[in-house]
C-alpha cells in the first residue's frame, strides 16, 4: 500500500530551505576571493568580481575592476539580486513556516523571477566584457562563478514552485484526502 500526496504540512519548510541554499551560493559567488575566471594554468592571471590579479609566483599586481562601468553594473545587479532574495526568503518563512498565507506565494514567485533576471544579466555581462580585457591564452570560469549560476538555477526552480503552490492549498494545509494505491499480490 502506497500513500500519495503532493506536499505534506510538515514539509512546508523545504522551499524556504532551498532559498537559504540560494542565498549561501550567492554570498559565496559575491565574496569569493579566489576568482571567477583564471588563465589556463591559474599561474599568471585571475579575477574575481571585484579585482583582477596579474603576475608570476609570489608577485601579483592587483587592479580593481570597479573602474569599469560594466563591473560596477555586475556588482550592483548581483548585490541587488541577493537583497531581493533575502527579502523573498523572509516572506517565504512568514508565508509557509509561521502561518500558511497562500496569497503571498505568487508574490514570492515574482520576487524570485526578478532575482533571476538580474542575476542572469550580471552573469552574462561579466564574461562578455571581461573577455575584452584578455589579450592572450585560454581562460576558464571557476567554481565561484558557478556558484552564481547555481543560485540563479535554484531561484528559477523556487519561482516555479511558489507560483504552483497555491493550486495545492488543501495539500499544504493537510485538508486533502489521503489517496491510497492498492496493489494485488
Amino acid at each position: 500500500m502506497f500513500r500519495c500526496g503532493i506536499a505534506y504540512p510538515r514539509c512546508r519548510w523545504i522551499v524556504p530551505l532551498l532559498l537559504v541554499f540560494a542565498i549561501i551560493f550567492d554570498i559565496i559567488a559575491i565574496a569569493a576571493q579566489s576568482g571567477w575566471v583564471e588563465d589556463e594554468d591559474a599561474k599568471s592571471h585571475y579575477a574575481n568580481m571585484w579585482n583582477q590579479y596579474r603576475g608570476r609566483n609570489d608577485v601579483w599586481d592587483e587592479k580593481s575592476l570597479m573602474e569599469y562601468s560594466w563591473a560596477q553594473a555586475v556588482a550592483a545587479l548581483m548585490i541587488i539580486g541577493l537583497l531581493i532574495l533575502i527579502i523573498a526568503f523572509i516572506i517565504s518563512c512568514v508565508a509557509l513556516c509561521c502561518t500558511l498565507n497562500i496569497t503571498l506565494l505568487p508574490f514570492i514567485g515574482v520576487l524570485l523571477i526578478v532575482v533571476v533576471i538580474l542575476q542572469v544579466i550580471a552573469l552574462i555581462i561579466y564574461p562578455c566584457k571581461f573577455n575584452e580585457l584578455i589579450f592572450e591564452g585560454h581562460y576558464y570560469y571557476t567554481w565561484a562563478y558557478g556558484f552564481g549560476w547555481g543560485a540563479t538555477i535554484l531561484c528559477i526552480g523556487c519561482a516555479v514552485l511558489f507560483c504552483c503552490l497555491p493550486r495545492y492549498e488543501d495539500e499544504l494545509t493537510g485538508l486533502a484526502k489521503t489517496k491510497y494505491l492498492y496493489s494485488s499480490a
